[in-house]
């Protein structure tokens, strides 16, 4: 049973990493998967939600902080080395290798914990930018299998480890928020 589920997560990521390949896509992906060219995107939406998100924003905006250190953390110190699944452009001889392929482990996609963390956690406490957030998380993850550093079962895995984090820490700060609304009346 365990190698029919590997057969389909190799079919899945040779159909994103080889099939769908494009002059485009080769240039689009490797960019979009970069954290470091997202960072000036983060900064001005931390630094809104700071400055002119009211006491609600300044709530959320330093809990996103802790939000995306805990994610990160407990996916690459803690659950990527329970796991120890090689990364396919470790593992497979013919993987379209379009980003830095590090030495780390694959299971679950840090990409993928972090942004659908953030997106889910968003997405319960200001719901107007769920449909731009969850598009963001899709492509970026989806970035992880099409530059051949992350099988798709990596991706899946780690979107639902962090929609499960994100809902914790918005009903968390949701809770928060409603009982400085109930003090202040």
């Amino acid at each position: 049973m365990v190698d029919f589920f590997y057969q389909i997560d190799l079919w899945l990521f040779y159909l994103i990493n080889h099939t769908i390949a494009n002059p485009f896509f080769d240039k689009f992906f490797p960019f979009i998967t970069e954290v470091k060219n997202w960072y000036l995107v983060y900064l001005i939406f931390w630094l809104i939600l700071l400055i002119k998100g009211g006491k609600k924003g300044r709530i959320v905006a330093i809990t996103a902080i802790v939000l995306i250190t805990f994610s990160d953390q407990l996916n690459s110190f803690v659950l990527k080395d329970f796991f120890g699944r090689i990364r396919p452009c470790n593992a497979l001889e013919d993987a379209r290798i379009l980003a830095g392929c590090t030495g780390s482990f694959s299971f679950p996609s840090s990409h993928a914990v972090n942004n659908f963390a953030v997106a889910l956690f968003f997405l319960r406490l200001y719901p107007a930018y769920s449909k731009g957030l969850l598009t963001a998380a899709v492509l970026v993850t989806l970035s992880r299998t099409y530059v051949g550093v992350h099988y798709p079962s990596d991706i899946i895995a780690g979107a639902l480890i962090g929609w499960a984090i994100g809902y914790g820490f918005s009903f968390i700060v949701d809770k928060i928020i409603k009982k400085h609304t109930i003090h202040k009346l």
